[in-house]
């Protein structure tokens, strides 16, 4: 399965709450909700068809309660609940044991080893969304095969940023860009190595 990280982010990289301030996910951050203000519609279908797509997904602890709290309770939420309830989830998480959202799978101890296990299997997708932390480490440690990053028109100037200010290099092929009337862009790269320079 190739691994692909979806995030919605900032002009200035930060991928953390786009929906709202959330006290527990985000204490201190004061600039929540940087998308709501949009309401794009082709974009949310675009972010929708997205998580229609893959054979299963892979979540952070924190967005995994997130969503399990928000998605996991709805079924006439425009389709994102239905999307994400209804295919196996694979959370990654040293503390939590008996997870209750159906389909769901606990990773713990060598991550990198299970994800690489999960990568193996036959052809399909493997998704991450939102888990901007864990979409970081994912990241360096050269497991990711497809970016789709979900771009908004707005620098919020604070906050955590998807990539970080030091680390690995990586050469990027684009490979499907939309521009949305809202100014939001969904590009997806395909990771492909070091980049070259002059």
């Amino acid at each position: 399965m190739k691994l692909t990280i979806s995030l919605q982010v900032t002009l200035d990289g930060v991928a953390q709450a786009n929906g709202g301030n959330n006290e527990e996910m985000d204490p201190g951050f004061t600039r929540g909700g940087w998308a709501l203000a949009f309401d794009d519609k082709d974009a949310a279908q675009y972010i929708l068809d997205t998580w229609r797509r893959p054979d299963a997904f892979l979540l952070g602890r924190r967005t995994f309660g997130l969503f399990e709290t928000y998605w996991g309770a709805r079924s006439d939420d425009g389709g994102f609940g239905e999307a994400i309830s209804s295919k196996p989830k694979y959370v990654v998480s040293n503390t939590l044991t008996d997870p209750a959202w159906e389909h769901t799978t606990v990773i713990s101890g060598d991550i990198a080893a299970r994800i690489r296990e999960l990568k193996a299997q036959p052809p399909g997708e493997l998704l991450l969304v939102g888990s901007a932390a864990l979409a970081r480490w994912l990241l360096e440690n050269e497991l990711v095969d497809e970016l789709n990053l979900v771009q908004f028109p707005v620098i919020v100037g604070e906050g955590r940023r998807f990539f970080p200010q030091d680390g690995l290099d990586f050469g990027l092929e684009l490979q499907d860009s939309t521009v949305f009337g809202t100014g939001i862009l969904g590009l997806t790269y395909r990771v492909g190595g070091r980049p070259v320079y002059a």
